[in-house]
């Protein structure tokens, strides 16, 4: 190691233990780990479990609700039953990558001809419901632009209805990994009407819609069309990406998640 960079590691292992805490608890996962690595000082700070359960509770609210005990209960993380903090942000940093995987090849499986079934999207929304996503899981292993859309637009619609996250904060994230223009065309079918004794022919239906357009409620009709699914007088929702010709209506993809 060079004279610099010890002399660095020396200066910060020589801080007072409230401001190296301070400091350790402003990084994540990847980081806090590199930094531990530095020297004994700051393994000893970084590995322990003060640290690394408030990178749960931050990183998953709806998991450490019901999972995680409660940190005003002393003995709770001292019992034989109880991961430690680190071990459970590892484990479960590792499931999630393991559980978006599946649902990707889900959505690849059911939409090889560029179109995806209602009923096929809302299982891999209610997968990452199951799993309770944090919303980083999603900008990680969802908002990739080398993704098919429809992955993305899982993500969002996750985001949305689960996790409330809406607005300029989930544009951002869109932004910034640069999904926010990728459109979908959703198009539903709903029943006839009656008229004077007649059925008239089933309604068509279609809109295109960004991502960002979603986040920021312009296109709240569309959610509402994706969140229902068929149902009532709605024989039919199918998600496109934009270009692609829809499928036959008597052509559609069931598959269950592993």
């Amino acid at each position: 190691m060079h004279k610099g960079k010890l002399d660095s590691v020396s200066v910060l292992s020589s801080l007072p233990e409230d401001v190296a805490i301070k400091i350790a608890s402003m990084l994540q996962g990847r980081d806090l780990c590199a930094l531990g690595c530095c020297s004994r000082f700051w393994r000893e700070l970084c590995f322990s479990d003060c640290i690394w359960e408030s990178l749960v509770r931050n990183r998953w609210p709806l998991f450490s609700s019901s999972h995680c005990p409660s940190s005003s209960s002393s003995s709770s993380t001292h019992s034989p039953n109880f991961k430690k903090w680190r071990k459970l942000y590892l484990e479960r940093h590792v499931e999630l990558g393991v559980r978006a995987k599946s649902v990707e090849k889900f959505l690849e499986a059911c939409s090889r001809s560029e179109s995806l079934e209602v009923g096929d999207y809302l299982k891999a929304v209610d997968t990452l419901i199951g799993t309770r996503f944090g919303f980083e899981d999603v900008q990680r292993f969802l908002f990739n632009p080398q993704m098919n859309v429809l992955i993305n637009l899982v993500g969002v619609h996750y985001c949305l209805t689960t996790l409330g996250i809406r607005g300029d904060n989930l544009v951002e994230a869109l932004q910034t990994r640069e999904i926010s223009d990728r459109r979908v065309c959703v198009k539903w079918w709903k029943v006839g009407r009656w008229f004077y004794g007649f059925r008239m022919r089933d309604e068509s239906h279609s809109r295109w819609v960004s991502l960002a357009g979603l986040a920021t409620e312009d296109d709240e009709h569309v959610l509402g069309v994706l969140r229902r699914g068929t149902i009532h007088e709605v024989l039919r929702v199918q998600i496109s990406v934009v270009g692609r010709t829809s499928t036959s209506w008597s052509f559609q993809v069931t598959q269950r998640l592993e």
